[in-house]
Order: structure tokens, then C-alpha cells, then sequence
């Protein structure tokens, strides 16, 4: 591994430019404030190191990491495999562009084709972009196979959805703060109900739809489970109309939800699968979208692609963030810790706390409408936890697979204290 590589990595970036202090978490704010955009609302926390399920703010406190990256840390931070992988490779090639073959992206592409049962892998970088390539993959079928007249093709989405915040993706949503003041948006778009399976079915008897594309649980939203068969009555809707079936796993997929991808609780499979995040456990950009040849094999020269997808850099991290997932067994691990984050929070007496819900290490809770996610987060990083919360009044609660029964129960028993101190 390149010694330059890691000390990089390990370096602290809250260093002064003379390398005598770290600089203060206020500091810190103050200048990003500053000089960076404000599309973000963070909590007033300054990260500067990361390993396992902790980080460690610019002063030294340490917390558990209960939101993962928004679940691209699967596997934790700074996992010395995928860390290892990335050294070595970026020592060798990091990028050719598709102009030229290279060595490793047949080899990862097989990898991930096999392991999660497609024919063909597109190699893209974000999860947005994995969300609009499905769309187009989705287009190019529809008209090619399925006989769609030319610029009628639609895609069906589910309310409350959330894919990413380019202008493919906030045209389906329904979400004010990503959609005020940023029309036109793009048409062949339909909305419905999520976890409405009559408004499916009627959406899917219009000839021109060309596919459905679904979160399995949706998380933006507070981790919304669907009923039980959900997927499963989407599968057959699907199938019965010729339409295709898009999951976006970029957050459920890759163990989240205690199984490979979170369609495997019902065992169905997508006509088109959506991966990001922790496909390379938070060391480096990398999605996918995967399908079998049908419908993969409409994408000819120059219609599809981006100059970083299937670099040999983000190639190697995923194959070393998959095996990574397969050995430690992440899935079966976050199953079972799941259960117990699940089962410890729904003891807290007083009404503060509303539900619980989620699978795997994919949950929430609802907090009284009496009082603010907000603060109760705040108070949480206090007390060692970093969570964060969404929509007013849901708390996610998301840390990385690889924590044990000791620590899962600890958390706990943060979330309970700082809960009950509010009564």
C-alpha cells in the first residue's frame, strides 16, 4: 500500500494552515458558511476522523455514527480492505475514461452481474445518475421492444419519493423545498400513492408507461415500510402490463435492510436494480444499474454514459466493499441488531416518542408533534450520537452493519436517556 496514500488518509484535514492547532468546530462553520453554498443544514458537529461505527469531531469527542453517510458506509469507516483496495489501485490506474478498455472493469462488472443475478452492469458514479440512466434504459426499451410511439413514454413514481435533486429527479417529486422555484420540470412523468397498489394497477393499463421505478422502503421520506406484499403485487402488475419495474436500492441495497437488497424480503426481483452508496462503502463515488439483456442491450455507442463511470479506481473499491459485505456476513448482522434497535427504543415510556419502524439497521422514529427532531438530535450528539432528522418530526437511525450487540445496546440506551430527559 503507497505510504503517501495512507498518510493522506490519515492526516487530520482541521489542521491550520502551519499545522500547529485544529482549528475550533465554530471556525470550522464559520468559514464554510462563508465560502460554500447553503444547501445543507447541518448539525453543528466538525468531523475530522472516522473508524468503524465512530467519528470524532475537530475536538477530539467521539460519537457513534447513527446515520452512515445516508447508509454509503455499510461497511464503516475506513474499512482497511476497502481502504487497501483503493491505495493499491491508485497506485497502478485510476482513470482511462471508456475511450480504452481496462483490466478491472470487466472483472467487477462480472462480479456484481453474479452476485445480485443480472445479465449486464452500467457503470456510473452517483446514485441520482444511477436513477437517470434507469429512466432512459426504461425509454429506449419502450420504444424499441415494448413499441411506445416516438416522445410518449412515461415513468410512474411514488409520492414522497426521493432519488436525488438534479431536474430528472425533483420532476417526480412532491416535495416542496426540492421543487419551488426550479420549474419547468420534465414531462412523461405520473405520480401515485406510495404503497397503493389499486393506483398502480390502474396507472399501469395506460399503454405508454414504460416502467415504475420505487423505493422498497422509501427513506427520505422517514424510512416508510410498505405493507407486506407490497413488492411482491408490484412484481406481478409489472409483469402482467409489460411495463418495468425500477428499484432504487441506492439506500435499502447492500445489507441496509438485513438481506443483499431489500426486494429479497419478498423475493422478487426488479427488472432493473439501482445501486450507490455503500457500493464502494463511502471510499469513492461508484453506482450501478443492472438489468438483463433485454432491456440493457438497447443502449448502443454514445447514447449512454460519463467520463468517471467504470473507472478502474471506484471498480476496485466496490469489488472490495462486496467482499467485504459477503464475508463479515453484514446482512445477517444487520438483521439481527436491527431487531434489538428496534425492540429497546418501543420500551420508552411517556408519549414523546410516537413509533418505531424500518428493517435491518434501516429505521426511524416518530417524535410527538410537541416536540423538535431537531433539538432532540442536538441533544443525542451531546450525548454521543449523531443522528439526523427529516421531515419535523423523524428521526433516522442508520449506523454501520458491522456493530455488535454491545454496542447496538448502548446506543439504546442513549436514545432512551435522551428521550426520558425530556419528560
Amino acid at each position: 500500500m503507497s505510504n503517501k496514500c495512507l498518510k493522506m488518509i490519515r492526516s487530520p484535514l482541521t489542521l491550520s494552515a502551519g499545522g500547529r492547532r485544529f482549528l475550533s468546530t465554530q471556525s470550522i462553520i464559520e468559514r464554510e458558511n462563508k465560502f460554500g453554498a447553503h444547501n445543507y443544514s447541518p448539525i453543528p458537529v466538525a468531523i475530522s476522523t472516522g473508524k468503524g461505527i465512530y467519528v470524532w469531531d475537530v475536538e477530539g469527542k467521539k460519537y457513534f455514527d447513527f446515520l452512515s453517510a445516508y447508509s454509503a458506509v455499510n461497511q464503516g469507516h475506513c474499512h482497511p480492505r476497502i481502504v487497501k483496495a483503493l491505495c493499491d489501485q491508485a497506485d497502478v490506474l485510476t482513470l482511462t475514461s471508456r475511450a480504452f478498455y481496462n483490466n478491472i472493469l470487466g472483472e467487477y462488472e462480472e462480479k456484481a452481474c453474479q452476485l445480485f443475478g443480472f445479465d449486464k452492469l452500467l457503470p456510473i458514479n452517483t446514485g441520482v445518475e444511477a436513477g437517470e440512466t434507469s429512466i432512459k434504459l426504461a425509454r429506449k426499451w419502450g420504444y424499441l421492444v415494448k413499441g411506445i410511439p416516438e416522445n410518449k413514454a412515461k415513468t410512474v413514481f411514488c409520492s414522497n419519493n426521493f432519488w436525488g435533486r438534479t431536474i430528472g429527479a425533483v420532476s417526480s417529486s412532491t416535495d416542496p423545498v426540492a421543487t419551488k422555484d426550479f420549474g419547468p420540470f420534465l414531462p412523461g412523468y405520473e405520480i401515485i400513492p406510495y404503497n397503493d397498489l389499486a393506483a398502480l394497477e390502474a396507472s399501469l393499463k395506460d399503454p405508454n408507461v414504460c416502467s415504475f421505478m420505487v423505493e422498497p422502503i422509501q427513506g427520505e421520506a422517514g424510512v416508510v415500510v410498505p405493507d407486506d406484499g407490497y413488492l411482491r403485487e408490484v412484481r406481478r402488475l409489472c409483469s402482467e402490463n409489460n411495463v418495468l419495474w425500477i428499484a432504487d436500492e441506492v439506500q435499502t441495497g447492500l445489507g441496509r435492510t438485513g438481506t443483499l437488497i431489500a426486494c429479497d424480503h419478498e423475493d422478487v426481483k426488479p427488472d432493473i436494480l439501482l445501486l450507490g452508496k455503500a457500493l464502494s462503502g463511502g471510499i469513492f463515488p461508484v453506482s450501478a444499474a443492472l438489468a438483463n439483456d433485454e432491456v440493457m442491450n438497447t443502449i448502443k455507442p454514445g447514447t449512454h454514459g460519463s467520463t468517471y463511470g467504470g473507472n478502474p479506481l471506484g471498480c476496485k473499491v466496490a469489488m472490495a466493499a462486496l467482499d467485504v459485505l459477503v464475508d463479515e456476513r453484514l446482512c445477517e448482522n444487520s438483521l439481527q441488531m436491527g431487531q434489538i434497535l428496534r425492540d429497546e427504543p418501543r420500551k420508552i415510556p411517556g408519549d414523546i416518542l410516537q413509533s418505531v419502524r424500518g428493517r435491518g439497521l434501516f429505521n426511524a422514529i416518530v417524535i410527538s408533534k410537541d416536540y423538535d427532531a431537531w433539538d432532540i438530535c442536538v441533544k443525542l450528539a451531546k450525548n454521543g450520537l449523531l443522528a439526523k432528522p427529516t421531515h419535523g418530526d423523524i428521526i433516522r437511525f442508520s449506523p454501520p452493519l458491522i456493530i455488535n450487540e454491545a454496542e447496538i445496546r448502548e446506543c439504546a440506551k442513549i436514545i432512551k436517556n435522551t428521550i426520558e430527559s425530556l419528560q
